[in-house]
């Protein structure tokens, strides 16, 4: 497995980036990507400790540590601007926290994080088909998510991806330990959105394939 969206304790999940890097690799994962929430707020204290502790657990692990972050919750003018200084901190994988329908997202963040050319734009929710397309055209990886609550859209956006051939990508949201997955349960969450083992293949493909661009 390989994991482009999950949380630590610098945000709001449970586990120290180190617990979390050797639980994933415990169950077999090829590489995980730290992407704690951020804003304005945070970006510059979160950003160069995932690149520290990233960079340290590479030394020793098999599995591979990406020093990411989620932006979250922004207002969607902002979403450019910080996406830019993410990466100028040091972010290898830049995530934007979609529209789901389970929370108060701003209208217009698909959109604007689409545009601002982000890596992952995590649990969409009811994304409409031109936007798919834009995501297409501007690389953007349309995540399948197996978060519980933001995963009720899964099907929306497979359909959508598939009918108009817009690469996705398989993550968790990891907060907790137990929400780690196995290629097994992720061919649960993907036959539940109406995809196949093909499919699952070709979105871990994605994934490694946005790693490519960091080796």
């Amino acid at each position: 497995m390989i994991d482009l969206h999950t949380h630590t304790l610098f945000s709001d999940g449970e586990l120290l980036p180190s617990e979390l890097v050797r639980r994933a690799e415990n169950l077999g994962y090829q590489a995980i990507a730290l992407t704690d929430h951020a804003d304005s707020s945070n970006l510059d204290w979160i950003i160069p400790r995932m690149v520290r502790v990233c960079r340290d657990l590479n030394r020793y692990r098999k599995i591979r540590a990406i020093p990411g972050v989620e932006l979250t919750h922004l207002p969607p003018e902002m979403i450019a601007p910080l996406a830019k200084e993410a990466r100028s901190l040091g972010a290898l994988i830049v995530v934007v926290h979609g529209e789901t329908v389970v929370e108060p997202v701003p209208p217009g963040t698909n959109r604007k994080a689409i545009e601002a050319g982000v890596d992952i734009l995590a649990h969409p929710g009811l994304i409409t088909e031109e936007e798919v397309l834009r995501a297409k055209a501007k690389n953007v990886l349309l995540e399948i998510t197996a978060r519980k609550g933001h995963s009720l859209s899964n099907g929306h956006v497979a359909r959508l991806a598939k009918k108009t051939g817009t690469p996705l990508i398989l993550n968790t949201d990891a907060h907790t330990p137990d929400n780690l997955i196995t290629r097994e349960q992720g061919m649960k969450v993907v036959m539940g959105a109406g995809l196949d083992v093909e499919d699952l293949d070709r979105m871990l493909d994605h994934s490694r394939g946005l790693l490519s661009r960091f080796e």
